[in-house]
């Protein structure tokens, strides 16, 4: 059997998590300890060794890639699988939303099969409307989303008293049936619904097995207690270092409360097989639990500390830096640069793209960061689900697409149904009679005709045209590979678009393309390269100014960063971090990191803040004494050409090119740069060449 085979490619950790039929096991995986390996080879080897089938199998992910590689491994590995038995595998939410679809009685909680989910902002439209229409006295509504979800969570009636003397759990009450007579359910719905339903009607699957098991919150963990069975057996893996989502509710304290609460064996797989010894010697100084970290590589690099001038002077030097490596024979793929917030990709794109250099971003813009195809899917929900007054009510008064009406208006044409009076409401209520065999993109955007309503005469008509059809196009694939009647599929599609958004504008990153991956430290997580950069490592960047609760959620994050990388990594800071609420200067991270595993690489300018120097020529210049301005005598000054106001007009700069002088004097030089706009240096550290 091949699963033999499988075994044989195990070291003993890994081999003896596999092979545990222990009633619960927790393994406490290290980072790059082939953590994924080890759970596909523990559902092959309980499907061939032990006979269980797949659909008596509970997989619960953190992610759909996770989940999806998981499915597309086995089904590589073995043709015969059909997709029907793997529908248990999946997120939580997918596979509860499976359960409250296929499986579990909703009528008893008065919902119909045909149900959508909804993303927050819409729950909270909707409750916004129900305090208009009701009256009803909330405070601090700028928090309201917060508050709900707080509201929501208890469930004993004597603890449901609002400590601002408020209206919050009517509104929770009303909020509640609102979503049941609209037949839609939020993200919690869809779990809390699945939990109470579990209660009383038992599933009892044979094996539960749980990836990423320690980002899991209260609500997963009560999900996993109501499927398990008398005779259910868990499995799950986890690492406590990775907990970089304590704000959705995780905890550090998971892998003990699974260990107490069913009495678990705990394993744990040490050995990295990522990363060289100096990388993982540099990740212990901020690993917080688990085992030490063991590596199996030997390699002479360093970590490689770096202080650059701004952002932009990095992207210059990274893009010549890239260009080398990539000539040494590494594919761009190989190489990443991670940062801490997602503006920050944004000078890094400029300069590769000028420099041709290829790249993808890590950047998750969904359905709902389009203001046009937000629209349209509030108005396909309306289509496959008459009772969704509140989509139709946002499709009619939108200020920038459709008819424009007034809410007022629209709230009462929706509430009466009175078609007469919106050819778009007729058309909406006649979608599910006049498309239901619909196969190509372009028949749904004739029937609506939405030229009409997406304003030809607008500046945004050809961006929004695209986007619709795009869309539009995507639906129609997705369709097709679900192989659904196209308003069943439509339906699955609004449902699937709400649980993990749909990356319109740009792709996931994909590891097949060469490219070099640009992304957050949270989209790190689970990827791997030979080369990385983790840039802006400023105190109030990395770490972010936080609360003193999240500090060390801020140090897990930054061990993540630092575990993606094989073979090189290279943490660099700013003199001038150009970013609100960023101190210059490294953070205190990289003085945490062992002096004998970095190397230095300083620029001359290092012992001068020249923000501060600038603003100290700027207020001297302002009070006429220009003499009093002074630099440490330890800073070594670049060599620069004498610029002539008179003579010259054009000089070049090593990045930004040929600028035209617009003024000088003494100390500081303003030059506009075609590309660049208008730049101000101090002369002394300007780098500009006459010409």
């Amino acid at each position: 059997m091949h699963y033999e085979k499988e075994l044989k490619r195990l070291n003993e950790y890994q081999r003896e998590a596999v092979l545990d039929e222990s009633n619960a096991c927790v393994v406490n995986a290290n980072v790059g300890s082939g953590k994924t390996t080890v759970l596909i080879s523990k559902i092959v080897y309980l499907h061939y060794a032990k006979n269980i089938s797949y659909k008596d199998m509970i997989v619960l992910t953190f992610t759909n890639k996770a989940a999806n590689e998981i499915k597309e491994r086995l089904m590589v590995s073995d043709e015969s699988i059909k997709a029907e038995e793997l529908e248990g595998f999946g997120t939580f939410h997918s596979v509860a939303l499976h359960l409250l679809k296929e499986v579990l009685p909703i009528e008893k909680i008065r919902y119909e099969k045909d149900f959508l989910v909804i993303e927050p902002d819409e729950e909270l439209d909707i409750a916004l409307q129900i305090i208009q229409e009701e009256k009803l006295k909330i405070k601090y509504k700028n928090r309201l989303k917060k508050r709900l979800e707080q509201a929501m969570i208890i469930e004993k009636e004597e603890e449901k008293i609002s400590p601002y003397d408020d209206d919050i759990f009517k509104l929770v009450e009303l909020l509640k049936e609102e979503k049941i007579k609209q037949n839609k359910m939020s993200f919690s719905d869809i779990l809390q619904n699945a939990n109470l339903l579990l209660g009383e009607h038992k599933i009892e699957p044979k094996w539960i097995i749980i990836d990423e098991v320690q980002d899991s919150d209260k609500i997963q963990l009560d999900f996993i207690d109501k499927l398990e069975g008398e005779n259910t057996k868990l499995f799950a893996v986890g690492d406590p270092n990775q907990v970089i989502y304590s704000w959705r509710g995780s905890s550090l304290n998971v892998v003990y409360t699974l260990k107490h609460k069913y009495n678990a064996k705990e394993l744990s797989l040490p050995i990295n097989y990522r990363s060289s010894n100096a990388i993982l010697e540099a990740a212990r100084c901020f690993q917080q639990n688990g085992s030490r970290l063991m590596g199996d590589r030997e390699t002479e690099n360093k970590i490689i500390v770096k202080n650059h001038y701004n952002p932009f002077n990095e992207a210059c030097y990274l893009a010549d830096k890239i260009k080398e490596i990539h000539k040494s024979g590494v594919p761009y793929k190989e190489i990443a640069i991670f940062y801490r917030l997602q503006n920050q990709s944004q000078v890094f794109e400029d300069v590769f793209l000028k420099n041709d250099i290829p790249f993808e971003v890590s950047m998750k813009k969904t359905i709902s960061d389009s203001p046009v195809l937000n629209w349209m899917i509030k108005l396909f929900r309306f289509c496959v689900n008459p009772n969704d007054f509140s989509s139709a009510i946002y499709v009619l008064s939108n200020k920038e697409y459709g008819e424009k009406m007034t809410e007022k208006t629209a709230r009462k044409i929706v509430k009466e149904q009175n078609i007469i009076k919106s050819e778009l409401l007729e058309k909406m209520h006649e979608f599910l009679n006049k498309c239901s065999e619909i196969k190509l993109a372009e028949e749904i955007y004739n029937y609506f005709e939405f030229d009409k309503y997406i304003k030809p005469t607008s500046a945004t008509y050809i961006d929004d045209k695209e986007a619709i059809n795009a869309l539009l196009n995507i639906i129609i694939e997705y369709v097709k590979e679900k192989q659904m009647t196209f308003l069943d599929g439509l339906r699955e599609f609004i449902n699937s678009s709400a649980l993990y958004g749909v990356n319109i504008l740009k792709k996931d990153i994909s590891s097949d393309i060469d490219s070099v991956k640009l992304m957050t430290l949270h989209a790190s997580k689970g990827l791997e390269f030979s080369y990385v950069f983790i840039t802006g490592v400023n105190y109030g960047l990395i770490p972010l100014h936080t609360r003193d609760m999240e500090e060390e959620e801020e140090q897990r994050l930054f061990f993540v960063g630092i575990t993606r990388a094989k073979d090189y990594l290279e943490l660099s800071y700013y003199t001038n971090p150009d970013y609100q609420k960023a101190a210059p200067g490294e953070s205190r991270y990289i003085h945490m990191i062992p002096e004998k595993l970095i190397q230095n690489d300083k620029v001359k300018s290092n012992n001068v803040n020249l923000q501060e120097l600038k603003k100290q020529i700027q207020e001297a210049k302002a009070q006429g004494k220009k003499e009093e301005v002074s630099v440490t005598e330890k800073v070594e000054l670049p060599v620069v050409e004498e610029i002539n106001e008179t003579l010259i007009k054009q000089v070049n700069h090593k990045k930004y090119g040929t600028g035209k002088v617009l003024k000088e004097d003494d100390m500081m030089i303003e030059v506009e740069f075609e590309n660049y706009g208008v730049k101000e240096f101090i002369k002394a550290f300007s780098e500009l060449e006459s010409l």
